[in-house]
């Protein structure tokens, strides 16, 4: 088939980092978007409830985005859905089970009236503008995860989204690997794939080996089994409930999201799950501990969710017991390591006995490990390769997996969000530079924080606040009366006995001496003078009034 046109693949999230995973394809002004997803925040990022992906490139092309795919009902997937289809209300293509859990997500955020949503089955295919997509199945930790083979005039495009080749997959549905050599047979001009476990060796774990780890700790646990994963890794779900009827137990579910996650797989028919098995937590929290299993969210530590509270104590509905047993079901994400460390700590400080993926196989990864990902490229056998979903340093070790696999090197490009890749003659080059950063969302606020407020709350986190109150003669300038101080964060209260009188006395000094012109003036006076006293620098604000 003649090659013709130029396809721009547009990176947005994914690249760099693990989350908000977004990829943009355009041909002859026509956009195609894969993915929309959110990125949990990083510990410095101080009340950030969750990072979007910036597509302000796309926001101004709204009327050419031609169709929005989804490969799988995960957050890093689809959490952004609702946030893209308000700017771009362009028709949404995915698999049942995906497709549900975004209509959830959409009529919880006010939003499903606004959506073209279509339903596509694996093996199914739909032309969108100059795009024909053909979605095949993928195992991963959710069931009905897909690959894409995206057709172009500029050529064919392997869009392997997060995946491993499990063999024996818990809903026994296998990666369509005829697919994939039959892609190859056609010629791939260009895959990409994801990059998350490039550094493990070997293969990741059948999602089988569960089932005797979750047999071993529900036969151990003397009291409640309080199992903490994601909503959306409905396979585990799964697996909580057979071990729960095979122990004679009775599962609740708690939280909105994993309510809310399992009705939907459940009238999907992508869970099996016996109306008996299940109670309401009401009803749970009376029933004799043995004979209890709560599912819920908080396995990455976050203060807000279920565990996070019930590590601190402060869950309103249910509290912890002696002789609970924690079970967080799933693998950190990169940079929750010391949040997961400390929900464990607080967790066993309360008594409870606690089974993490360190000392039980109570999780295995949803992604491939490097057999898995040369294995891909020998099926696939592409002409060109970028990595994907990964922090540099995966999307690196994959490049080079793909090198060491016989792809040639000037084949292989790494690239991270925001640099656009040109796919043109049977050849990649790299594009324009866009914007690629973080979009992040506080409550209400959508992108309004900026980079220049982090630092502040980080400075605010790190040294506290001196709030100075000046009331001055407006013909003079001398002060009407001494100033008032509030500080918070910076010094104890018996420290601040001490010191505040004294930072009153400069204050009077330089105000009274007239050695300045503006409230800057003061808090730097203030500001220089704390810093010799305490060698600390709180962030100091001056409030300025004239009489």
């Amino acid at each position: 088939m003649s090659k013709h046109g130029k396809l721009k693949i547009i990176p947005l999230g994914g690249l760099g980092e693990v989350g908000k995973n977004m990829t943009a394809y355009e041909f002859n002004h026509e956009i195609l978007i894969v993915d929309a997803g959110i990125m949990f925040p990083r510990n410095d990022m101080l009340g950030i409830d969750y990072i979007i992906p910036d597509y302000e490139y796309l926001r101004g092309k709204a009327n050419k985005v031609v169709g929005i795919v989804i490969t799988h009902g995960h957050e890093d997937h689809i959490g952004a859905v609702h946030h893209l289809l308000n700017d771009i209300p362009a028709p949404v293509y995915a698999t049942p089970l995906t497709l549900g859990l975004i209509e959830g997500k959409l009529a919880r955020n006010n939003a499903l009236g606004k959506a073209s949503l279509n339903k596509v089955k694996a093996g199914g295919s739909v032309e969108v503008g100059s795009f024909k997509v053909e979605f095949f199945h993928i195992c991963h930790s959710i069931p009905d995860a897909v690959g894409l083979g995206i057709t172009t005039p500029a050529g064919l495009v392997v869009h392997m989204s997060d995946f491993k080749f499990d063999h024996t997959p818990v809903d026994g549905w296998q990666t369509d690997y005829a697919k994939l050599s039959e892609f190859s047979r056609r010629g791939v001009d260009l895959l990409l794939s994801d990059s998350t476990n490039s550094e493990r060796p070997g293969w990741t774990p059948s999602e089988t080996v569960i089932g005797p780890a979750f047999d071993k700790v529900f036969t151990e646990a003397k009291g409640r089994v309080i199992v903490a994963t994601f909503a959306s890794l409905i396979s585990r779900v799964q697996q909580v409930a057979d071990a729960t009827a095979k122990h004679g137990r009775k599962m609740a579910l708690a939280g909105p999201s994993m309510i809310d996650n399992v009705k939907i797989a459940r009238k999907l028919g992508y869970l099996e799950i016996p109306d008996e098995l299940l109670v309401p937590i009401d009803q749970a929290l009376k029933m004799q501990d043995h004979k209890v299993t709560i599912i819920c969210t908080g396995s990455q530590g976050e203060p807000s969710s279920i565990v996070g509270r019930l590590s601190a104590g402060t869950n309103r509905q249910f509290d912890l017991k002696p002789g609970d047993t924690v079970v967080l079901s799933s693998h950190p994400i990169p940079g929750n390591e010391e949040a997961i460390s400390q929900t464990i700590n607080r967790l066993l400080r309360r008594g409870a006995q606690v089974i993490y993926d360190a000392v039980a196989p109570v999780h295995v990864s949803g992604h491939a490990s490097q057999e898995e990902q040369k294995l891909l490229f020998n099926l696939v056998k592409p002409k060109h390769f970028i990595p994907i979903h990964g922090e540099l340093r995966h999307l690196k070790r994959h490049a080079q997996l793909a090198v060491e696999v016989g792809i040639p090197e000037e084949g292989v490009m790494v690239v991270e969000n925001g640099q656009t890749v040109e796919l043109s003659g049977g050849r990649i080059k790299l594009g324009e530079r866009i914007p690629g950063g973080y979009v992040f969302v506080d409550g209400e606020s959508i992108g309004e924080i900026d980079h220049d407020i982090m630092r502040e709350r980080g400075k605010l986190a790190r040294n506290g606040i001196f709030l100075i109150d000046i009331s001055v003669d407006k013909l003079n300038g001398r002060l009407l009366h001494e100033p008032e101080i509030i500080t918070r964060g910076f010094v104890s209260p018996e420290d601040a006995e001490a010191l505040l009188p004294e930072v009153r006395k400069h204050i009077m000094d330089v105000v009274n001496n007239n050695g300045w012109e503006s409230e800057k003036d003061i808090a730097n006076a203030v500001r220089s003078y704390l810093y010799e006293e305490t060698k600390r620098r709180p962030m100091v604000l001056v409030t300025l009034s004239k009489g």
